[in-house]
């Protein structure tokens, strides 16, 4: 199959969170599959700094190329693009967001045009890209080069939306029947993601529950009502992990290499962690570490809740992250009371991320939601037992057979996972085995790749 991928960030050339990830790993993994890929991404100001080969293909439009021979091109648009931010600054958001991506979706249609590649799937990221599904159907419509292209758009977070003022409408280039209650209007405002949602041929999210989840009140940020109705060509497929990057065996960031046939080497890992945190080195004190951007969101309420009963089970804890100013607040208060039990780094740091992940003994990741998340499978590949709250891709990745879930969101509920975790890894034999299962967890993306293979041949038959 040909498909071209819409993503408005794309590793390595321009990142702010995971969905960057996904759109550079897996346009390879579809690669690996036998299937012909481009991407198609903004020219930021910052996509010189991969430092790749970049060619002029036209007048606005220029590329590179990653892994064997994925083409991915460049969007120009100077004073829509050369900025700073990708979205925003420390102001917020950008005002001109919904322009600068309608412009974007329509560009892209075009250039497909122009380099002579009609794929059979065209594949959207996020509300950024999600207008081209219907540019793809309407100003595109009558144009014989597109009649045979279908979308398919991927929701990775459905918190963000794309809102903006109905003032702006016209801005889209759109008929105005298309500002109603089916398509663009919410709350008499514009709504740029739930106008791919209504006319995307395919809709997928990151994980099986995150896929229901977005289907219910609670969950569905406003736009449930409309994926029930579309529930039929809604489905689930979870990230993959990229174990090139995210491997202990060959980790180049740790100070000991271990694997699942030798993972005792991981205590060497763990004494290396407990130094450089500045907490005692013993390997019989179960280190719990925590990577995570430190917001609500991400269970920061309820660990905070819990800080002082989790310090009296005699375990330690490492976090690493930045995030809400009050949930720093709160940390240091509780780091400067209890410096025997908590290492506080509110920074970024790779190096000391991959050393938590290999050092620790139990990883937390309490989120109250979340659609798809890497923590949990990179914890897991490092024989690292996570405890969770039973949402989105955490569920789908974690059991009792390789980690600790709860199911009330509640610091009750937490603290008695925690406390489960810590009876658990006194119990040798026990956490022998809960080791071995998670190292053999695979989320590599090839299995991803395979699915959204099936994906793509259901939306070709449409």
């Amino acid at each position: 199959m040909k498909i071209a991928m819409f993503s408005s960030e794309v590793v390595p050339f321009a990142k702010t969170g995971g969905l960057a990830d996904v759109a550079g790993a897996l346009p390879l993994a579809l690669e690996y599959c036998g299937h012909e890929v481009i991407v198609v991404m903004p020219a930021y100001r910052c996509v010189g700094e991969a430092k790749l080969k970049i060619s002029r293909v036209s007048e606005g439009v220029t590329s590179s190329i990653i892994g064997k021979g994925v083409r991915v091109f460049f969007i120009e648009n100077k004073p829509y693009f050369d900025r700073p931010g990708l979205y925003g600054n420390e102001n917020g958001d950008y005002p001109d967001n919904l322009e600068r991506f309608s412009f974007f979706c329509r560009r892209a249609l075009e250039s497909l045009k122009e380099i002579k590649f009609g794929p059979d799937i065209l594949h959207l990221h996020d509300w950024q890209a999600s207008l081209a599904a219907v540019y793809l159907k309407t100003l595109c419509s009558k144009d014989v080069f597109y009649k045979k292209i279908h979308s398919v758009l991927t929701i990775h977070n459905i918190g963000y939306q794309g809102i903006f003022a109905k003032e702006e409408f016209p801005k889209l280039g759109l008929d105005w029947g298309l500002f109603d209650i089916e398509t663009f209007e919410f709350f008499n405002k514009v709504n740029l993601l739930k106008g791919g949602i209504s006319m995307a041929d395919f809709i997928s999210t990151v994980s099986q529950t995150y896929a229901k989840e977005i289907q219910t009140p609670d969950l569905g940020f406003g736009l449930d009502g409309l994926l029930r109705k579309r529930r039929n060509v809604l489905s689930g497929i979870l990230n993959g992990l990229d174990y090139s990057v995210w491997d202990p065996d060959t980790d180049r960031f740790i100070t000991q290499n271990f694997s699942q046939a030798h993972p005792g080497d991981k205590a060497l890992d763990k004494a290396d962690l407990q130094k450089i945190c500045g907490l005692r080195r013993d390997k019989d004190v179960p280190l719990f570490g925590m990577v995570s951007r430190l917001a609500e969101q991400k269970g920061l309420d309820i660990l905070g809740g819990s800080l002082d009963e989790f310090c009296g089970t005699g375990a330690q804890l490492v976090i690493l992250g930045t995030g809400d100013l009050k949930y720093h607040e709160l940390l240091k208060k509780f780091s400067l009371k209890y410096p025997k039990s908590i290492s506080l780094n509110l920074k970024f740091d790779d190096s000391l991320a991959h050393k938590i992940y290999a050092g620790s003994d139990i990883f937390l990741m309490p989120s109250r939601y979340e659609p798809c998340g890497l923590g949990q499978m990179i914890s897991l590949r490092y024989g690292t037992i996570p405890v969770v709250f039973k949402t989105g891709g955490l569920a789908d990745t974690v059991n009792r057979n390789n980690g600790f879930v709860f199911s009330s969101y509640r610091k009750e509920d937490l603290m008695k996972s925690v406390h489960k975790a810590v009876s658990a890894f006194g119990d040798k034999d026990k956490w022998a085995s809960l080791v071995d299962n998670a190292m053999r967890c695979n989320f590599s993306w090839k299995i991803s790749a395979d699915k959204y293979i099936q994906l793509y041949a259901k939306a070709k038959k449409k």
